[in-house]
């Protein structure tokens, strides 16, 4: 965000300035007081096991500006401490992101989709600045929360913005879209991601489809040709669609081969040819960086140095992410899963190349509700169908994974109580060459068995 004076984000945001300056300068705007730099706006949302509003001395004593706030009388605080007080803070902070994304002058890239949100977004982050200056989510700031703070975060000298949107529920993506103001939008497939709260996948494609409604008929709509919905989501929009895949498309990933370092493929279609490398193993990582190119094709960036940006992309940690440990290749998987995206790392797996065994560490898949039994089992039955040696489960919950591969005729399948346990298993058993692939919801920490297994080298 550029320099704003607090009567400004006190106009924006719909909020009474009660204390402090009104020309006292905003730099940036943050909800966590342990990330709180001289210059801030503090944000003290109240949440369902803290209040932010009682961090806001804390917010003072790091050298934020002022507060948003839903209290009208805090103590102890500088008599320059800034104080604008308003009913709902989150609401507030809403208006202010509004307020601010209709100061900028930037094309907004808006991704959504049941997997791979974050990926894409790196891999779009990528191509877009490498002509552009780009600003994109940190993380996966997607929510109501974090796509505000993401708006906030651009400046008007941004020409790109590549923001993430996610949701769990019903008609949480269209006021999301209509927040940012898509001139762009990707659709990364739809799963069964959040299908306990959406019942099914015609539920979970309307609710990813209603970001194409906010697309204007100058926008373009970007889709994986694969995706079963994507017949229904073209009736979405009236903008451009642009279609990615393997075997269709107006652009298309051929002649994928993997070797150690990553991903080697051709992109043709309907923008030319070029050769691209990616640093990721996997098909579906493929896919997902097709729809970036796409996205850069259209912004005017010629396919070669579209091809070029994903040689270099960093992703967000915790996606397939190598890690190497006594001659060990740990591949750390654990940001989060569902059953489509644990079906595609585990081919990964068994497509990378080496001479090693393929070891499989799962654990928990969240929010399938009623559909759980039939996402563990599909999990399960793809570890037994996809040429790893062992499989071993983590938690009570993943036992389900276990017994489903064991039906389908995988041998060597191993349960574990939790992390420091598998962590064990793994010890015991993996050797120089092997792969190991680690993978379950976020809820389930799997990041701690890598952190046993180190422990115990």
């Amino acid at each position: 965000m550029d320099p704003l004076p607090l009567f400004q984000i006190a106009e924006m945001s719909g909020a009474s300035l009660l204390a402090g300056t009104p020309n006292a300068t905003v730099r940036r705007v943050c909800k966590d007081t342990r990330f709180i730099q001289p210059g801030d706006l503090y944000v003290a949302i109240r949440g369902e096991r803290h209040d932010g509003n009682d961090y806001i001395q804390e917010a003072a004593a790091k050298g934020a500006v002022a507060t948003l706030c839903d209290r009208e009388t805090v103590t102890g605080l500088p008599a320059s401490f800034g104080i604008l007080a308003t009913p709902d803070s989150m609401s507030s902070l809403t208006h202010l992101a509004s307020g601010w994304r209709s100061r900028l002058n930037l094309r907004a890239l808006v991704i959504t989709g049941s997997n791979g949100k974050t990926s894409t977004k790196d891999f779009s982050r990528a191509v877009m600045g490498s002509c552009f200056r780009t600003t994109a989510t940190e993380g996966n700031l997607n929510n109501h929360i974090g796509l505000p703070l993401s708006i906030l975060a651009a400046c008007s000298e941004d020409e790109v913005a590549v923001w993430e949107i996610g949701m769990n529920h019903r008609r949480e993506i269209s006021p999301l879209a209509g927040l940012a103001r898509p001139d762009i939008g990707i659709i990364t497939g739809i799963g069964t991601s959040h299908i306990e709260y959406l019942g099914s996948r015609e539920e979970i494609a309307r609710e990813k489809g209603d970001l194409l409604e906010r697309l204007p008929s100058s926008g373009h709509a970007i889709l994986p040709s694969y995706d079963e919905f994507v017949a229904e989501l073209r009736t979405r929009t009236s903008a451009r669609i642009i279609e990615t895949g393997f075997d269709s498309g107006n652009i298309r990933a051929t002649q994928i081969e993997y070797d150690q370092g990553g991903s080697h493929f051709a992109i043709e279609g309907d923008f030319g040819n070029a050769h691209a490398f990616l640093p990721l193993p996997g098909k579906h990582m493929v896919g997902n960086a097709l729809l970036a190119v796409a996205a850069g094709v259209i912004s005017g960036i010629s396919l070669t140095e579209c091809a070029e940006a994903l040689a270099s992309v960093q992703l967000t940690g915790g996606r397939l992410e190598r890690i190497e440990r006594r001659g060990i290749t740990l591949i750390d998987d654990t940001y989060n899963a569902n059953p489509e995206s644990m079906v595609a790392a585990l081919s990964t797996l068994a497509s990378m190349p080496g001479s090693g065994r393929r070891i499989a560490v799962l654990g928990m898949m969240g929010e399938l509700g009623a559909h759980a039994a039939a996402g563990y089992e599909k999990v399960g039955k793809a570890a037994a169908s996809s040429l790893i040696n062992t499989l071993i489960c983590v938690g009570e919950e993943a036992s389900a994974i276990a017994e489903a591969a064991t039906v389908a005729g995988l041998t060597d399948v191993r349960l574990a109580s939790d992390h420091a346990e598998a962590a064990s298993i793994l010890s015991s058993m993996a050797l120089a060459g092997d792969l190991v692939l680690l993978k379950a919801s976020r809820s389930a920490r799997m990041e701690k068995v890598i952190h046993h297994f180190n422990q115990g080298s």
